[in-house]
């Protein structure tokens, strides 16, 4: 008898478990373009083991690379997108590039547009999480900018004005 509600214990933890590591895997964000600018998509986030899989679709651009980050605040309301406030930086590190050892929990790789204005992305970022802590996404955006990441100049690598902006929520 007392295996068996040992059993029934452990099994009902482990499904426990199991449900709540689904329902933090997954974020979405949809960008729509901030005043005067055409550029608009989907970023999706998806939990793999200690990272995070970032795959977006964005069209409206200009040819050519963007930077792409995460930001602090999830408010896109400004007609400029300012009101995301500046990248999230839950660590306090140095703006950077995403495969180097210090760098912005929003630093994420740059978007490349093709002739057409569309870009894809795919990558894999280890330095934020979703479901909970300091470095969970949820409640925070996802920002295109004009211009490219030069991932030294501090504190955002100087990558102008934000062309698109879209709140992160679990998916």
């Amino acid at each position: 008898m007392k295996r068996s509600l040992l059993g029934i214990a452990f099994a009902t933890l482990a499904a426990g478990c199991a449900s709540m590591m689904a329902a933090g895997s997954g974020a979405r964000a949809t960008l729509t373009p901030t005043a005067g600018n055409q550029a608009s998509g989907t970023v999706t986030f998806e939990t793999r083991g200690d990272k995070l899989r970032v795959s977006a679709k964005v069209s409206g651009l200009s040819p050519g690379p963007h930077g792409f980050h995460i930001h602090e605040k999830g408010d896109c309301s400004a007609p400029d997108a300012m009101s995301a406030g500046g990248h999230f930086n839950p660590t306090g590190k140095s703006h950077g590039e995403p495969g180097a050892p210090d760098h912005h929990g929003g630093d994420m790789p740059m978007l490349t547009a093709d002739a057409s204005g569309n870009a894809t992305l795919e990558a894999t970022i280890d330095t934020v999480t979703i479901g909970g802590g300091a470095t969970d996404i949820i409640g925070k955006s996802a920002v295109v900018h004009k211009d490219a990441d030069d991932f030294k100049s501090q504190p955002a690598g100087n990558s102008g004005p934000r062309v698109a902006c879209g709140v992160i929520a679990r998916s």
